[in-house]
Formats: structure tokens, sequence, C-alpha cells
């Protein structure tokens, strides 16, 4: 079925302007989505193997919003970080570095594996007035309710980064393995969303610079979680959670709500790990809510 862009009109009319900057000697690109003197400024931060455009659906729906969006080091058109390996503690170090360069006291956001950086960020210590988590990863991948799928995808990357690197990475690029992940996930029965959804990731999901980048990743991504660094933010934070989520289960981000000092729970039913492609207009609701509270904004 032919994709058809279901959000394509309201992202049109937000302005966007492409630019990069030199962080941790590596070339950074990122996205600036809406008008500089828009009341608030959100810095936005992807999900695994994607990109910037993962989260343009939930930004076509924050006009009134400045929306900064890079694209991870070593994914999409971001170089990787040179002479370090790409952990936790390199991603924390990159979205400081890159946050004062760029976006200094933006309000912060991460997606999935977005959620972890985000979250480890502001608990050491990056300054921002608010903290947003979409699909927030708020327990260990091996305790969601396909762990089993889990072990499969560890598996799978481990066999990537072993395999000759030809046959790793052709492995790792895989199509067919693309749109099996992609079926996992999607839970719309919305013909058209979901080839929207399939589109999306055959365009974007092997954008990343090489195997051993991705596999990197993928260690960071089911070695930690945002229940870890949750009790140390004492920011305002809204988790934008999905009911029917199979990477963290509902009631472990509802227990995870309970961990933050100050957080709040936006629970989105109907779907899955990919709020940012099948809801992002309920999500991009609760985020505008959430940046007009005075406790984010700053007013009285």
């Amino acid at each position: 079925m032919q994709s058809i862009h279901p959000y394509r009109d309201a992202l049109s009319a937000v302005p966007v302007r492409r630019d990069e900057v030199e962080v941790l000697g590596g070339r950074t690109a990122f996205w600036v989505y809406g008008e500089d003197d828009a009341p608030h400024t959100v810095l936005a931060i992807h999900g695994f193997r994607g990109e910037h455009h993962g989260l343009e659906p939930v930004v076509a729906h924050l006009p009134q919003v400045r929306t900064i969006m890079p694209d991870l080091p070593g994914f999409g058109e971001t170089d990787p970080i040179p002479g370090r390996r790409h952990d936790l503690d390199t991603y924390v170090a990159w979205l400081h570095a890159f946050s004062d360069l760029v976006a200094p006291g933006a309000v912060v956001l991460g997606h999935s594996f977005g959620s972890i950086v985000a979250a480890a960020a502001v608990a050491d210590g990056l300054e921002t007035p608010g903290l947003v988590l979409i699909n927030p990863i708020g327990a260990p991948a091996l305790e969601g309710p396909r762990g089993i799928l889990t072990r499969l995808a560890i598996g799978y990357y481990a066999a990537g980064a072993r395999l000759p690197r030809r046959l790793g990475e052709a492995l790792l690029r895989n199509g067919l393995v693309v749109r099996i992940m992609s079926e996992a996930m999607a839970k719309t029965r919305d013909r058209g969303l979901r080839a929207f959804v399939h589109d999306q990731h055959r365009r974007y999901f092997s954008r990343f610079a090489d195997r051993d980048v991705l596999h990197e990743a993928f260690v960071t991504s089911v070695s930690h979680d945002v229940s870890q660094p949750a009790a140390r933010i004492d920011r305002p934070t809204l988790l934008v959670a999905a009911v029917q989520d199979d990477i963290t289960p509902i009631s472990a981000v509802r227990r995870l709500a309970e961990v933050f000092p100050r957080a709040q729970l936006v629970e989105i039913d109907g779907v899955g790990h990919l709020i940012h492609y099948e809801t992002p207009v309920p999500a991009a609701r609760a985020i505008s809510r959430f940046l007009d509270e005075p406790a984010v904004s700053g007013t009285r």
C-alpha cells in the first residue's frame, strides 16, 4: 500500500532549518522547528535506530513551540563521537555539551532510548525547567511483556557485531528484519497509518554510521532504564505512556511515576511503543499543557 504522510499539512506549516555544530570532536546535525521567538523551547532526543524525522509528527502539533532536534551521535546525519564508546556516559556528555552550545535552558524531551539519555543527563545536572519522556523505558528490558523478543534482539545485534563486517552490516540493515520490527511495534488497525509507520522505518531505521556504533548503542539501551536516575530528578516531569506498550508495560510506568519527586503521568490508550507515529496529537496536547504550567514556564 502506498504511504501517505498523515501529518504532512500540519508539518509543512512549521518553519524548519538545518544546522550543525561540533560536539565532543564530532559533527552534530540538528534541526530547528518553529519560530525563534516562540514562548517555549524544547530540546528533543529521538529513540534507538531512529533520527530526527521520528518525532516530527509530534512537532507538527506543537506550532507554538521552538523545537531543537539533533540526530544522536552515529545516527542520521550526525557523526559518531571519535575515540569513545557509544555508551550512556558518552551520550550524556554529548547532550550536556550540545545543550550548552545550542539550547541552554530548554525543556528536555526524550522518546524511548532518548528517555534514558535525557533522564540520565538531567539527573547528572543538565539545567532544564522540565523533562518530558514519551514511551519512557521505565524498567529493565528483559522484564518487559516481550522479554523473549528482547533476548532475540540481543542475539541479532550480537550476530551483526561478530559476523564478517560486510555480512554483519547487511544483516543489521536487512529490510525484512526492519519490517518485522515495525510490524511488532505498530498497534493501529488503520491501513494508511500502518503503511506510513512501515515507510518511516524503511526510510530511517537503518541510517546508522556502522555496526559498531549500533551495537554499542543497543547494549546501552538494554543495560539502562529511566528508573535508575528517576529519584535524583527534581525537575517537573511529564511521562507520556502507552497502555499497550510492549517494551515497558504500563504498570511499570505507573510505578515509575511514583519514583520521580515531581512527576505526572498521561496514559494514551490504543497505542504501543509508537506514540510519536500513531498518536502524536494527544501527546502534543499533553506536552503543551505541561509547558504552560507555571513551574515549567516560569510564570506565576
